[in-house]
């Protein structure tokens, strides 16, 4: 029986505990700097393509154009999904949110898709490529499909034409995007697309660690996902705008979250203690859509309250983080609240799959410790003698 005595290193959450050597990426959380793979987001951002990060989060290297064109081809291929998960998604109830939905499927594809369970360590190449593709490519399809059939629509089937990211935005709207607007989907795929040792990646490894079957590992990772801790938050930001309504109106709500020690949605991080460099890219993304749409008064409530938590937490490192502006971005598109976080998942994959790729090589189940603080020696009492 271990004891707090006996763990001297005992971190609720795990919290500052190393649990795995990685190369994915990394993060300097007092610069404000993150990398996959080495190369800087800002740099990825400008000059690469959700497709070629994914290539390169998952390969390690950046692709030559051979293996661009065929990653790419194999992902245009893969994106259609069986008649039969959209019957199932038919009866799913009005009211069951994006993400419940999404972990449902990614946990059926894995009855389409069967691996032996216990000898993943022992997978081939083109078994591992083929879970890589048909991830990648079949959860926007999944999203926008579940979107549509909730409203009563069809689901609109994804063409090969189109990228990565325009295909996703035609699937939700039936339109096809502006060059500026799938541009925007893009980047914000690149933005989202890994960030360490989260709780959705550790749940990846998790399951992982146990030899499940990829596609129950990624199932586990959107449910954390689907947390208010996690990929949920970017709903919050939006709904505590929404609530505010007016610039005039911001002082005195973020004054009475101050003076009750409420958190303000959008803000802080575990790790950043600075401006989460995911956050300044998306608020690039909303100024270049604004030039084109026109801006909205939400954006300067947002502004505002970035301005204001400068001048009243940032010495805490309390600064934007990731959710800040990601859904102002994704509701300048026209993506309803909900569908945040389920964008979120579209993006991850890549990272959980890096991850869940580097699991299969370690081949250690996760067996952490507890503290056991109940009781001890206790007689068992007879029901009739129980008071």
């Amino acid at each position: 029986m271990a004891s707090k005595q006996d763990i001297a290193c005992f971190s609720p959450g795990l919290a500052g505990i190393p649990v795995a050597e990685s190369g994915v990426s990394t993060i300097d959380g007092q610069q404000g700097v993150l990398a996959y793979r080495g190369i800087d987001i800002e740099e990825l951002a400008e000059k690469s393509s959700y497709e070629e990060t994914a290539f390169l989060l998952i390969y390690g290297e950046l692709p030559t154009v051979d293996e661009l064109a065929k990653f790419d081809a194999d992902l245009r291929y893969h994106r259609t999904i069986k008649f039969s998960i959209r019957d199932m998604m038919k009866c799913f109830p009005e009211s069951a949110h994006p993400m419940d939905a999404l972990q449902a499927c990614v946990a059926v594809l894995g009855m389409y898709y069967p691996m032996e369970t216990g000898l993943n360590q022992h997978l081939n190449e083109d078994q591992i490529r083929d879970v890589y593709v048909r991830l990648i490519a079949k959860l926007p399809t999944i999203v926008a499909a579940h979107s549509r059939m909730r409203k009563g629509d069809d689901p609109i089937p994804p063409r090969k034409d189109l990228s990565h990211a325009a295909n996703f935005l035609y699937m939700l709207t039936g339109n096809e995007p502006s060059p500026l607007a799938e541009r925007i989907m893009d980047v914000a795929l690149i933005v989202h697309a890994e960030h360490t040792m989260n709780a959705s990646t550790f749940s990846t490894m998790v399951v992982a660690s146990s030899q499940a079957d990829p596609y129950s590992s990624i199932s586990a990772a959107v449910g954390s996902l689907s947390g208010a801790l996690h990929g949920g938050a970017n709903e919050d930001v939006l709904h505590m705008l929404d609530e505010i309504g007016t610039l005039e109106n911001a002082e005195a709500y973020l004054q009475d979250k101050l003076k009750n020690k409420k958190k303000i949605a959008g803000l802080g991080h575990r790790i950043y203690k600075t401006k989460d460099p995911r956050a300044t890219l998306l608020q690039k993304l909303y100024v270049d859509l604004a030039k084109e749409m026109g801006e909205d008064p939400t954006y300067e409530i947002a502004r505002y309250i970035e301005q204001f938590s400068k001048e009243t937490l940032g010495k805490k490192g309390v600064c934007p983080n990731v959710d800040f502006y990601s859904g102002i971005v994704y509701r300048k598109l026209g993506i309803e609240t909900d569908l945040f976080t389920p964008i979120f998942a579209v993006s991850r994959v890549a990272g959980w799959l890096a991850h869940w790729r580097e699991q299969l090589s370690d081949g250690r189940i996760y067996r952490p410790m507890q503290i056991y603080n109940g009781q001890s020696n206790q007689a068992y009492v007879p029901i009739a003698e129980r008071d």
